[in-house]
């Protein structure tokens, strides 16, 4: 008899961005955070192309990852990221995570250190209880337009000038049968009751590569106080002025970051 049963996919959909560092230097993995997907990195990933590799994945149940076989919170997202690295051979790579993706990057860092050569955090998810609870569930279960704007907004600085496409591009994306379904199911995940789930901050000193933390003062969905008292040996970077979404608003210096991390300089 003929299996019909679809054939599990073996690595998470990502973009490659080829770099003219050649295999002198390690890739770098940048992982979006909760209702985004790869796309938020193009800017990034076009900024390091110089000088570095990279790869941008879509997070299970969110972009072209909408249907992967488990969904759910950082832990099975970072499963399908260290399963992903294996099967596409990436090791030593340099791990870049945004909120959601923050978490999943400290989890994959802490499961397998060893492949994992600089890790850098952007406003990351797990490191306190406290988080815009009502606003991921709004932003979950959001189809219209005009919604969709005004839940953006809040992710951003007070100055930040929100682009047009950014809330049209996020309405398409909830056009996917079940994509509303599956965004309301993970943030229940993240999300226990009225405070998130939080990660063994202090296991971060125990890693043997550099760590960074990025945080803007104005992160209306996460709170800035949650990158203080970390371990001393991870370095971290508050932005004034700047809200959940620094890769976005300020991306000259997370770029700047990064290659840091990473061991370049200039």
């Amino acid at each position: 008899m003929t299996d019909l049963r679809p054939t599990p996919p073996r690595h998470l959909p990502f973009k490659e961005q080829e770099g003219a560092g050649g295999e002198s230097h390690a890739t770098v993995v940048f992982l979006h955070g909760f209702g985004g997907d790869r796309q938020t990195w193009v800017n990034l990933q076009t900024a390091l192309a110089p000088s570095l590799r990279s790869v941008a994945f879509d997070l299970p149940g969110h972009g072209d990852a909408l249907d992967w076989p488990v969904v759910g919170n950082a832990g099975v997202a970072a499963k399908a990221v260290l399963q992903s690295l294996e099967e596409l051979d990436l090791g030593g790579v340099h791990l870049v995570g945004h909120s959601m993706g923050g978490a999943v990057a400290a989890l994959a860092a802490l499961r397998e250190p060893e492949r994992i050569k600089s890790l850098t955090l952007l406003a990351p998810g797990g490191f306190g209880a406290e988080i815009n609870h009502k606003l991921l569930r709004r932003y979950a279960a959001a189809t219209d337009l005009t919604e969709m704007e005004m839940l953006l907004e809040q992710f951003f600085g007070w100055e930040f000038k929100l682009p047009k496409f950014l809330a049209k591009t996020a309405v398409e994306a909830r056009l996917k049968p079940g994509a509303v379904a599956t965004l309301q199911a993970i943030v229940e995940e993240i999300v226990d009751g009225t405070v998130q789930k939080t990660l063994p901050r202090q296991d971060l000193a125990g890693l043997p590569m550099p760590v960074k933390v990025i945080w803007g003062t104005q992160d209306r969905v996460l709170p800035t106080r949650q990158a203080h008292k970390l371990p001393g040996v991870v370095a971290t970077h508050i932005f004034e002025g700047v809200g959940h979404m620094p890769h976005l608003e300020i991306p000259k210096e997370v770029v700047r970051l990064i290659r840091q991390n990473a061991g370049l300089t200039g």
